[in-house]
């Protein structure tokens, strides 16, 4: 008799499982159990709800955000928005798959974030900057990479939710998590780093961003903000060209 029915199921992965919680939720939504206005539970009740860790509840709502189908006020909570079209601009996140193609999308998030720093600086309210920080206070305690992910996005994204441009906020939105490098590579791994000293760098390059933003000051949030990104650009930059000329050696 096969013992193959009591062998342990393999974990599944916090990603998997955030997906998966993003779908259920996303039924609900568009099945009318939750309604365009209506608050969402809170993270202990979904994660009592649907058996999973507050980590992967984080990681599920930061991708609800991303897609426009939910929207968090500061100390109040999350709550449903009008449904999205379906329509319109997006990038696959399944196509950003190699280190070419994360470092093109750095390249669009220079000429895009920048901007959207320095409009931030001058148009920013109380209450955003309360958003950023939480987002920001989230990033540098994350202990955990899928933690630090939803950090990282949720800052740039308050950010363009902070230039008062809904599209800047929709074209972030359509990029989700997939914009942090880390997403889809161990960035800290390519560019030869300690994985504290690149978070500790990240870090340093955030609060730059946020201290410009803070004090209105537009120019330095635009040069902190295409220092921060064109920092991980030169860095992903030069190990691929690292890992090309080992390949070229490998094989002359």
């Amino acid at each position: 008799m096969s013992n193959e029915s009591t062998l342990p199921r393999p974990r599944r992965k916090s990603r998997s499982l955030a997906q998966d919680l993003v779908a259920e939720l996303t039924r609900q939504i568009r099945e009318g159990q939750i309604k365009c206005g209506e608050k969402l539970p809170t993270e202990s009740e979904i994660m009592e709800a649907h058996g999973v860790s507050r980590t992967v509840v984080r990681e599920a709502i930061s991708r609800l955000q991303a897609s426009g189908t939910v929207e968090t006020r500061h100390g109040i909570g999350t709550f449903v928005l009008d449904t999205p079209s379906s329509s319109g601009f997006r990038i696959d996140p399944a196509t950003i798959v190699t280190l070419r193609d994360v470092m093109a999308i750095l390249e669009l998030r220079v000429s895009l974030e920048v901007e959207c720093a320095g409009l931030a600086a001058r148009r920013r309210s109380a209450e955003q900057l309360a958003a950023m920080r939480a987002a920001l206070d989230a990033f540098n305690r994350a202990g955990h990479a899928s933690d630090a992910v939803a950090g990282d996005f949720q800052f740039h994204l308050q950010i363009a939710m902070a230039t008062g441009n809904r599209y800047f906020t929709d074209i972030m939105g359509h990029f989700g998590t997939s914009i942090i490098p880390r997403t889809r590579l161990d960035s800290a791994h390519i560019a030869r780093a300690d994985q504290q000293q690149y978070h500790a760098r990240l870090c340093r390059e955030h609060e730059e961003i946020y201290a410009a933003i803070a004090r209105q000051d537009a120019d330095a949030a635009r040069a902190a903000m295409r220092l921060h990104l064109t920092n991980s650009r030169e860095r992903l930059r030069q190990a691929h060209e690292e890992a090309e000329s080992r390949q070229t050696d490998s094989t002359s």
